[in-house]
């Protein structure tokens, strides 16, 4: 299994800083953010990442993680040119996973304190052409996509709305998501949205309507690091975590 951690977001709710730096290359307790995505895919078994990076701060990554060897991980970079939404960005893996391999999708500010190993091990168990997404229950569901759950299969995700004004449920879909070489099926019959992006539920969605997207829920601190707030909560939460450091 591969991971791919996107990571090319302009950080617009993060400014005056972004403009100096790639919100994923902010420090987050003792490391930049990106480093905790990268630990969480190494504990899971997996160390053969793709790095989908914006041209802002490229030199820095690579200088800072160079080949991810310091970090027992082997890591390959992609460039994201313009900002057309996750989808959009996942569609640069394609070459990178070869017909057969299943593959971790995470957004790169999305922080985390759980394994994702139980959870990746039940992906490997799934039948081919399907997918997994994690959830988490949180008090503003209306601000993410909402998962309504199919009511004659409770493992399944019967669709998924995006900042509905009235979710149906009290949980969201967190930025990880697990997938075969299929996704790229399903990113090539995506329309962009009125906001001019390929957006990732629209994907799921279609796994969701062929009675394929399962789910786990976190039930640890997870956050989506994109703004001050949770950006200075994840510091303190995650002080303590991170690579182990070297001597």
């Amino acid at each position: 299994m591969k991971g791919v951690i996107l990571a090319g977001g302009t950080g617009t709710r993060l400014l005056p800083l972004t403009r100096l730096i790639n919100k994923h290359l902010l420090p987050v307790g003792e490391w930049p953010m990106i480093c905790y995505g990268i630990e969480k895919l190494k504990e899971a078994g997996i160390t053969d990442i793709l790095l989908i990076i914006s041209k802002q701060s490229a030199g820095l990554y690579t200088d800072f993680l160079g080949s991810g060897s310091d970090l027992g991980v082997r890591l390959t970079y992609k460039i994201q040119e313009n900002a057309g939404g996750i989808a959009e960005a996942l569609e640069l893996a394609r070459g990178y996973i070869v017909p057969g391999d299943r593959l971790v999708v995470l957004l790169g500010d999305n922080l985390f304190l759980e394994s994702l190993k139980p959870f990746v091990d039940k992906f490997a168990e799934q039948p081919a052409g399907s997918a997994r997404v994690l959830l988490k229950r949180v008090d503003d569901p209306e601000r993410y996509g909402v998962p309504v759950f199919d009511p004659n299969h409770p493992e399944l995700i019967s669709y998924i709305e995006e900042k509905p004004k009235h979710p149906k449920s009290d949980f969201c879909v967190t930025g990880i998501y697990m997938y075969d070489d299929k996704v790229f099926e399903h990113i090539a019959v995506t329309k962009p949205s009125s906001r001019g992006e390929l957006e990732i539920t629209d994907v799921n969605n279609l796994y969701a309507g062929e009675g394929k997207l399962e789910y786990d829920i976190l039930h640890g601190w997870w956050t989506d690091a994109g703004t001050f707030e949770s950006l200075h909560a994840a510091a303190e939460q995650m002080k303590d975590t991170g690579p182990e450091k070297k001597p």
